[in-house]
């Protein structure tokens, strides 16, 4: 059966599943209940816990824009469609992007930031799923938007044209995964590889410290009122910063053909900050800290994205054998930290705590005073990520 007619029959179904669960509240109105049972076993599936609830909260209308966020968690289902093959998790998916997308491959936005990019690794997913020509349309204008996009004097990408001269570590996942896998699946390999690798390396030369964790941003003009007048470098080191920076780069040597020039070096970066994530695991929870490097102070407070992102890392890049096996422990005390920050409501869905909202370039206050969200989909993506390749029957 071709991945289109198994689409097109899948949709009705996963739709009306979609309008039937509790009503689908529109976005303002889905609130987690908060009256939780916490059942954090490692026999339940996460994973599809997550999917139904959130599939169950919101419909592909309802579950919000055209964002990174969104773009996140969906390709955590994705992952979890991948190990399921149960198809309204694609079809929900492919029901999203349509929003967005139309019969001609058209998708209005302008891709003046990097945020905007994440989502393009929706488009590859379902051209590969279904064949569809718009989507490969749709995807090449994002491809072809960096051709313009500004850069600073060393060719990083700007994180957005409203952040001139600026470098945030967020966007590294924002656009190195869907430029790679977009290479791979259209024959755009030499430029993809090439560009994702220099982006990567050129941002750990701008925030890599040395301890092997990066500063959050950087500002090669210095004209921000956080950027360090001699390094251009903000003063903190914010968890999920880390978390993107990490999962880019495991996302992109997945990619990258074996023998490429600069993967040595690439491989030396990702150790050096594996080996930053040990040296400030908290060892009471498990978890990283909303300010990792500073765990000791009495108002930091453990992160549940960032920590999602971190036991992801080292575990795949222990599979791949990009670091020590010895790494495998910090990974696991990640996970059952991550777990134990999710339970049940009494209404049967899932409920993730602890998880910093949107997050912009600042001091020590400032990240401490973000608000800690339940369900925000910077959380859902990471964790569906993490679980997909910590659960147990994955090992």
């Amino acid at each position: 059966m071709s991945s289109t007619k198994f689409l097109r029959r899948g949709l009705v179904a996963a739709l009306t599943v979609g309008s039937l669960a509790a009503g689908v509240l529109p976005a303002a109105q889905a609130r987690p209940d908060q009256s939780t049972t916490h059942v954090t076993t490692t026999e339940t599936d996460w994973s599809v816990q997550v999917v139904e609830s959130t599939m169950a909260r919101y419909t592909p209308a309802t579950l919000g824009g055209w964002s990174y966020t969104r773009g996140l968690y969906l390709y955590g289902q994705y992952l979890v469609y991948q190990r399921t093959k149960d198809p309204r998790y694609l079809n929900y998916l492919k029901a999203w992007v349509d929003r967005f997308v139309d019969s001609s491959g058209n998708i209005t936005n302008s891709f003046n930031n990097l945020d905007s990019m994440l989502s393009g690794r929706l488009l590859v997913i379902l051209h590969k799923e279904t064949g569809q020509d718009r989507y490969k349309i749709a995807a090449a204008k994002i491809r072809n938007r960096l051709n313009t996009y500004p850069r600073t004097a060393d060719r990083g990408f700007w994180h957005a044209t409203s952040r001139e001269h600026q470098l945030w570590a967020d966007g590294v996942f924002m656009v190195n995964p869907f430029l790679a896998e977009y290479g791979r699946q259209f024959g755009d390999s030499t430029y993809a590889d090439k560009e994702t690798v220099d982006q990567l390396l050129v941002y750990a030369k701008r925030l890599q410290r040395s301890t092997g964790l990066l500063r959050h941003a950087y500002d090669e003009a210095r004209e921000q009122s956080w950027a360090n007048t001699t390094t251009g470098q903000s003063p903190e080191v914010w968890c999920r910063a880390e978390g993107w920076y990490g999962m880019a780069t495991i996302d992109v040597l997945e990619v990258i053909r074996p023998d490429h020039p600069r993967r040595a070096e690439l491989l030396s970066v990702l150790g050096k900050l594996i080996a930053g994530y040990a040296r400030y695991q908290d060892p009471k929870t498990g978890r990283w800290f909303q300010v990792v490097d500073k765990g000791s102070r009495a108002d930091n407070w453990t992160e549940t994205s960032c920590s999602s992102m971190y036991a992801f890392t080292i575990a795949r890049a222990v599979r791949r054998g990009y670091v020590a096996a010895s790494y495998q422990a910090t990974a696991d005390r990640g996970y059952q930290g991550v777990l134990a920050k999710i339970s049940l409501g009494t209404d049967g869905r899932t409920n993730l705590n602890d998880i910093s909202i949107g997050t912009n370039v600042g001091n020590y206050a400032y990240y401490i005073a973000r608000e800690r969200a339940t369900n925000d989909f910077h959380g859902l993506g990471a964790f569906l990520i993490m679980n997909e390749q910590l659960r147990p029957r994955a090992r």
